[in-house]
């Protein structure tokens, strides 16, 4: 009855917005009891109420030998008790007394309101003297949780970042150190740099053939090195004379393409300046070409194979010709005149 009797408290209050502040007395909502507004109630002696009583400014009178059987809500007015009631009492902003034998068997509960009692009389259940008025809310359900997304994977951008400038640079700083090479080493090895040029120009091929053989194959024989352990040290060494080849083969086909340009110009220059000039044109054209993406790499690729290709026929080719001595003067053959 706690419970019931705050929440009609509520909706009585509801109630009255769309009711006239007449007096007026109607059947009530719970138990079929009265609901007196701005009256007055009385329960004489001896007669019983079978219902709730709920009273808006009015006056209520509950006689001796009186007994409610139900509740009595009052709101803003007054009760006079001397009989029994069976359930509760309500008072918000009211008043009320009690006689010597007037008996509460519920509870006493009083919003903004007092009640003076007689000695003798009886409240059976609790006495409450409340500021407010709880009204229990609603049990809210637990809300669901939202699973977890899992986290999107970061995807990697391939770094296609290019800087022409730099590559430029490079190559033209890589075209000038091998040019200055040149010029140096045609001062001292221009002879076995124009017997690698020549075996480029008869075999041109057949060189390009054995220096893709000679790439492919050298790792498979540095390999073996490494697995007999006793030839281990000798990698470094293979790997030294290959870079060699490369650099020489480039610079000697370098000196070709100087010579025939400096024919072509109808010019006569030294060999070491041919040497350094066609070597520059040559490395700036393959290491230019180079410089273009996916298929740029085959250019100085097939040119530094070819440049190790004729290297090594030019060796082959020394190790095969016999060495023819010259002939020696014939004793018949008269002496030349004394002067």
């Amino acid at each position: 009855m706690k419970h019931a009797t705050k929440l009609f408290t509520l909706l009585v209050l509801l109630m009255l917005v769309f009711l006239p502040t007449a007096s007026a007395r109607a059947m009530g909502p719970f138990d079929g009891g009265p609901v007196i507004f701005g009256g007055s109630y009385t329960l004489e002696s001896g007669n019983t109420l079978s219902g709730d009583l709920v009273v808006f400014g009015g006056k209520v009178t509950i006689e001796e030998d009186a007994t409610v059987k139900g509740s009595i809500v009052i709101f803003g007015g007054n009760i006079t008790l001397d009989g029994t009631m069976t359930q509760d009492l309500v008072l918000i902003g009211a008043a009320g007394s009690m006689g010597e034998k007037a008996v509460i068997e519920g509870d006493l509960v009083m919003v903004g309101g007092s009640m003076s009692r007689a000695e003798g009389a009886r409240i059976e259940g609790e006495i409450r003297d409340e500021t407010t008025i709880e009204i229990p809310a609603p049990t809210i359900p637990e809300v669901p949780q939202i699973p977890e997304v899992p986290p999107v994977p970061e995807v990697t951008q391939p770094d296609i970042s290019i800087n022409p400038l730099g590559s430029a640079f490079g190559v033209l700083g890589q075209a000038v150190l091998i040019a200055a090479l040149a010029m140096l080493l045609s001062l001292f090895m221009r002879p076995q740099m124009e017997r690698v040029a020549d075996t480029l120009v008869r075999q041109p091929l057949v060189a390009g053939g054995v220096g893709l053989l000679t790439v492919f194959v050298s790792p498979l024989v540095a390999l073996f090195m490494v697995v007999t352990i006793i030839l281990i040290l000798a990698v470094p060494f293979l790997a030294l004379g290959l870079f060699l080849a490369w650099l020489f083969g480039l610079i000697a086909i370098g000196f070709e393409v100087g010579e025939r340009f400096t024919r072509s110009i109808g010019q006569d220059w030294s060999p070491t300046l041919t040497a350094g000039f066609g070597t520059f044109l040559l490395v700036l054209i393959a290491e230019g070409v180079g410089l273009v993406p996916c298929v740029g790499w085959t250019v100085p690729f097939l040119l530094g194979a070819t440049s190790v290709g004729a290297v090594v026929l030019t060796i082959l080719d020394s190790r095969k010709r016999p060495i023819v001595a010259a002939p020696a003067s014939s004793l018949d053959e008269p002496l030349p005149p004394a002067s």
